[in-house]
């Protein structure tokens, strides 16, 4: 356990630090990137963008090492301001003035089903009709279910949430062995569409649109690793859709 005295130290430390490894960077040639970098980020992007993402930096900058941290979006945001990383994806809004922010792509949540569900082939489910629904979600603090909550707020007063889990998997396996329904980002479910393990379901008076963005702490000034993440991922991503087509929903 870190002392009071050491709390107060270990942030400074890594800001003098990170200054120190800037002063290297700026002594290599301009075309030559190398260092560490640790990112934290939520789960969706880790699962479905980073390792590309990594591979290609690996490939291209073989002096660059990142070490993942993968964590939901309330503990991202806590490792960011405890220093115990460089950069962060998170999967909701950021509020917090310590930290920047540069939206990367959007993507959709979808509510889910299993294709027995009795709401499986309603052309529309009504938010009565999500009400009375069990539902299975992410824990307190996942970006998901910040979105979630908020879409619902104010439109459905009692959703009944039977079981939380940290693991989109489980959700997913929940909600196609029972009776249960979920919400999920389409990233996600794209297999289980595909081999008609999971629905969507139509829920037009839902809006479970999100950012994914990258964050990063306002104090720690210029980074050329940053710096070379950030041009990649965006990169990585340009023209590409993350959202649900016309056909994935029942209509």
């Amino acid at each position: 356990m870190l002392s009071h005295w050491g709390h107060w130290l270990r942030p400074r430390a890594k800001k003098l630090l990170q200054h120190a490894q800037q002063i290297e960077f700026g002594l290599h040639e301009q075309h030559l990137i190398s260092g560490n970098l640790t990112l934290c980020s939520s789960q969706t992007a880790a699962k479905h963008l980073l390792p590309s993402l990594i591979s290609k930096i690996d490939n291209d900058f073989p002096e660059m090492r990142i070490n993942l941290m993968v964590e939901n979006t309330e503990n991202v945001i806590e490792a960011l301001l405890n220093y115990d990383c460089d950069l962060g994806i998170i999967e909701s809004k950021n509020s917090d003035s310590r930290l920047q922010t540069e939206h990367w792509l959007d993507d959709d949540l979808v509510v889910i089903a299993s294709p027995n569900h009795p709401f499986a082939h309603y052309k529309q489910v009504t938010l009565a009709q999500l009400e009375q629904a069990k539902w299975v979600l992410r824990e307190p603090g996942a970006g998901t279910r910040r979105i979630f909550d908020g879409a619902v707020h104010g439109l459905i007063d009692n959703i009944k949430v039977w079981k939380e889990y940290e693991s989109v998997r489980v959700i997913k396996s929940m909600v196609a062995n029972g009776s249960y329904l979920g919400c999920v980002p389409y990233l996600d479910i794209v297999q289980e569409l595909e081999n008609n393990q999971l629905k969507i379901l139509p829920t037009p008076q839902l809006n479970m649109q999100r950012e994914i963005s990258f964050i990063w702490r306002t104090d720690s000034g210029e980074s050329p690793l940053r710096e070379c993440l950030l041009s990649e991922a965006r990169r990585l991503t340009r023209g590409r859709s993350f959202k649900p087509h016309k056909s994935a929903t029942l209509v």
